[in-house]
């Protein structure tokens, strides 16, 4: 990560929030692809050496992605995640939890709010993930912290590839 971008991963047990700001050198429209297209979260989304995979994604309101984490032995990990908000370019909103390959949920989950802001070249993602069970952010927490930093480093990578 280039060490003049902002990254900051805070917890709040009591909230039972996770809050995580990024910037990336990046334009806004970019960026927002990055989250918001398939083709791009599965470049991106999953920390090495596992690879991500999405069976199908519907970006609407109420629409849905479904997609698993791939391990090397070929183990797979779905989630399922329903968009309930979207404001192109800014915000959207969306419920995720883990889920069977037949698309059973496994709950509880937690809510996603990703707001997007741009300034100067540089793009600003905030996200806030509010998880309905304490007990299940916590069991995940550590592993999920040092998955997710990988995968936005991923996407810092790809962001880099395709702004040339």
């Amino acid at each position: 990560m280039s060490n003049d971008l902002l990254f900051d991963f805070t917890v709040d047990k009591t909230a039972k929030k996770v809050f995580i700001t990024r910037e990336f050198a990046a334009g806004l429209s970019l960026v927002w692809d990055a989250f918001t297209k398939a083709e791009l979260l599965d470049q991106w989304v999953a920390p090495a050496p596992m690879y991500c995979k999405t069976k199908y994604m519907d970006f609407r309101v109420g629409g849905k992605r479904f997609y698993s984490m791939v391990s090397p032995e070929g183990l797979e990990r779905w989630a399922l995640q329903t968009y309930t908000s979207i404001t192109p370019k800014t915000n959207f909103q969306m419920y995720n939890c883990f889920a069977d390959k037949d698309e059973n949920p496994q709950l509880p989950g937690s809510e996603w709010d990703h707001n997007f802001s741009e300034q100067n070249g540089i793009t600003k993602v905030n996200i806030t993930i509010y998880n309905e069970s304490l007990e299940r952010m916590e069991g995940i927490l550590e592993g999920f912290r040092i998955g997710f930093v990988m995968s936005l480093e991923n996407l810092e990578n790809l962001l880099s590839t395709l702004s040339k």
